[in-house]
This record gives C-alpha cells, structure tokens and sequence, in this order.
C-alpha cells in the first residue's frame, strides 16, 4: 500500500517549513512539496534574505564613501564591484536554503520535488519538473504556497525595463534613472540599495504618505530622513502607463489633486505594489474552498479552510499569505506552528495585536501594535512619549542621530497599546516592546526596566518615561 502522511506541506517557505518541523517534533510523519529548486519559498530566495543582504552590503558601499572620513577614516578610491555584491547575495541566499535542507533531514521530512495539487482532502497530486505526476495521501494538508508580486494591467513585467522585486535583486549594472511605484516596504528598500549604488530614484506613490499603514508622524520623519538622503518622491499620484522608447520607459502619472497629467522617464520602473496570494492551481475550487477576489483563502480560528457550503474541512489548514492578515514571514511562521500544534491535539494560538512590522531602509522604521490614528478612530484614550535619537548617547557616538521612538499607552491603564521607531537597529530594538506586550505590560514596565548604557535601546525606556511626563533629555 501507498504510504500515507500525518501532514503534507504544500509550499517550503517560512510558514511552510517551519510548520513541517514543528510537526515533526510533535511526532507527525510529515512531507513538503515545493515546486522551485531551492527550499525557503519567495523570502528566503527572492525576497527577505537577498534584499537584506544587498542593503548591507549597499550600506557598507553608502558609508566607506560618505560618513567614513567623519570618523578618521579615510578611504580613498572607494569603487563599486556590482558583480561581487551580487555573487555574496546569492551566497548568502545558498546558505539559507541549504540550511532547510539539512533541517529537513534532521527532523525526518520527507521533501517532494514538483506542484502540489489538492485532488482530495487526503490526496496530493504532485506533477514533477518533468512532467511525470504521482499522488500521496495525507491525513492533514497545510497550504503554504505563499504569494507573488501584484502586476499592474497597464504596466506588464518584461524582466528588464518594468520589472518586480525578483529582478531587482539582479540588475547587472546601476541603472542611471530609476522610477518605483509604491512607497511601501519593498519599493522603499529596494530603491534604497540602487539609490545608494548611484542610481537617481524617484518613488511615485498614490497615497499622500509614505510606508503604509506605519504611523503618520513617524512615516513624515522618514519621508524627510529619505528625502535628505537623495530619494525623490511624488506622493498623490496615480500611475498610469509606460512606453518603452529604445530601453527607456516614459512613465505616465496624474496626481490625484488636480488630475494633472505627467511623465517621466526611467532606466528601470519597479513596481512594488504589494503581493496577492499565491492560491491558483492548488485545486480550491474543485474542493468548494472559499476565497476572495485576490485570491485570500478563508480559514476558521484553527486555520481550517472554509467551503462554500458554510462549513470547513477539519484537516486542511491554510497560513501565511493565502490567508488575510499582513503578508510577513514571521507571521506566516507563527501560523505555521499553530497550525501543526491544534491538527496534533496542543492548543495553538498567534496574538494578532503583537506581530512586528519593519522597513529596512536606513534609518529602519519598527513597529508593534496600534498607531495614533487607529486609536484616534475606535474612540480609545491614550498617553504618549517620544525620545529623538539625537538626545541618545550612544546614538550620537555611533553618528546615527536620525529618527525617533514614540511609545503610546492605555490613559488609564498603562497598558503598552503601541510602540513606532525610526532609528538605527529599529528591527531588533522592537523586539523589547513585542515581550512586554505579550505579556501584557504597561509603559511603566518599560521605564522601570534596566536598559544598559549608553545603547540605543536608552531611547525606548526614555519614550516610555515620556509617557509619564518624565522624559530626560539631554
């Protein structure tokens, strides 16, 4: 008889594979299908893991040209190997997916090579790279498949003038005028690594703000921080076309204002204007799973996937992007765990209210929790506290004075509602406000807390300090 599977995973990145080994711990005889050559899905292989490692090493390039002499350092001649650069992103990239596969054989899971297909709540059709098919049966499914770049009906991808994310990890040479479209995560750090390269950015964005749904007062702060930096913007415009004339892209927009019409030119065009999940081919349909117009699969509270005939199928669970919620890899993983600790009898749970969200651009932007306008919205009282990076210590003998922490909290309770930074190491000072959170805490906790000096952290307890009117500025 055919072997069958406590879980077949379709789709290897972060929810995928993390959920795989969660569930092997657990006991389950677990299996991934991945359709791609390499494990760690869209963050691991084009997406999280190459674009961090091209803005360090763009950020290594930005400083030993301009901030290095400020410190006596004098680094004359300073030159661009683009190629190089490339080569240790995919070396990076390589080290990261090789690393699942060791996971994979050290927790027993059984890897696929091909497109996982459900042909029944227990039965995966796999069609191989080379055509050939064949089926395994399950006792659970987790839809994993992730999500793909959003393309604009009007601006389709060629791969070298309009391009998505994927091919702007490797542009062979700087282009000389670069346009992005979207002021979000992706097209601001995108366009951070080839400004920093020497290409001239403009980012045109349909929202009058940049960094989405981020804190207003923080998103202006980095607009401006951005702006000082060579990144030119034209916020309130709407994207309307581009014709290729001899490898340059004349980019149509009109704002929003008046209805101008305008135009650009480009070397390149991203566009970055968000993902949609990636739920076709996965044999929804034939199953009466429920999903929307973008193609977001509706699960209950366990992650079980809901049908059409108002009901769910109790052993196939969906994460990650395929569901609603923010399209975040630690997300995804989180969901991932969940999912495989409730289908092997433990009683999983993700806490929406703390899940992180970061823009690695320079200064980073963090955040946790509710901003000032959702709080404004749903009526509830609050207290703030900001702290300028430029009154930190360590923050001044590091030469990284931009930016700032706001910390906001329950007016009567205390309790931490949301904590927003612009500043160096954004992404992992947010981490604190996450545990405190989790737990429960208030501003107090935080102000009371050690925090060593001088550390950039300082800013944090000092914002929470604020909250209470006792902020010390230096």
């Amino acid at each position: 008889m055919a072997e069958t599977y406590d879980l077949v995973v379709i789709g290897s990145g972060p929810g995928g594979y993390v959920g795989a080994i969660r569930a092997a711990q657990l006991g389950l005889k677990t299996a991934v299908v991945e359709k791609d050559p390499t494990f760690g899905g869209t963050c691991l292989n084009v997406g999280c893991i190459p674009s961090k490692a091209l803005l360090d090493s763009s950020e290594h390039y930005s400083v030993a040209r301009h901030e290095l002499a400020a410190h006596g350092v004098i680094a004359k001649g300073v030159d661009l190997d683009l190629a190089t650069m490339l080569n240790r992103k995919d070396k990076v990239v390589l080290d990261n997916t090789n690393g699942i596969s060791f996971l994979f054989k050290k927790n027993k899971i059984t890897p696929f090579r091909g497109k996982g297909r459900l042909r029944s709540p227990t039965e995966i059709e796999i069609t191989a790279p080379d055509g050939g098919q064949d089926v395994i049966k399950t006792r659970n499914v987790m839809l994993a498949t992730g999500s793909v770049a959003n393309e604009l009906p009007f601006m389709r991808f060629d791969g070298r003038t309009i391009i998505s994310s994927t091919e702007a990890l490797t542009l062979s040479t700087v282009p000389r005028k670069m346009v992005v479209v979207g002021a979000g995560a992706i097209g601001l750090e995108l366009g951070s690594v080839w400004m920093r390269l020497g290409a001239d950015v403009t980012v045109i964005e349909y929202g009058n703000k940049i960094a989405g749904v981020m804190d207003a007062g923080l998103s202006d702060r980095l607009f401006r921080i951005l702006q000082k930096q060579g990144m030119k913007f034209i916020l309130g415009a709407k994207t309307t076309g581009a014709e290729i004339k001899k490898s340059v892209a004349v980019v149509q927009f009109e704002t929003l204002k008046d209805g101008a019409k305008n135009s650009i030119e480009a070397d390149v065009v991203l566009v970055a204007v968000g993902r949609k999940p990636y739920s076709d081919g996965l044999g929804l349909e034939q199953l009466g799973i429920v999903k929307d117009a973008r193609g977001v699969v509706q699960v209950n509270d366990h992650y079980q996937v809901r049908t059409t005939s108002n009901s769910v199928l109790p052993n196939v669970f969906a994460i990650g992007d395929l569901i609603p919620g923010p399209m975040l890899a630690h997300k995804a993983e989180e969901e991932g765990v969940a999912a495989a600790e409730i289908m092997a009898g433990h009683a999983g749970h993700v806490n929406y209210e703390t899940v992180p969200s970061v823009i690695y651009t320079w200064p980073e932007f963090a955040a946790v929790g509710a901003t000032e306008e959702q709080l404004k919205q749903n009526n509830i009282k609050y207290k703030s506290g900001t702290f300028p990076f430029s009154a930190n210590g360590r923050a001044r003998a590091a030469a990284q004075t931009d930016g700032m922490v706001k910390v906001l909290a329950d007016a009567t309770t205390d309790r931490l509602l949301g904590v927003h930074i612009v500043g160096p190491r954004a992404s992992d000072l947010i981490h604190e406000a996450v545990a405190i959170m989790e737990f429960r805490g208030s501003a107090e906790d935080m102000a009371r807390s050690f925090h060593a000096h001088p550390t950039f952290s300082e800013a944090l307890r000092e914002a929470a300090l604020g909250v209470d009117g006792r902020t010390r500025q230096m």
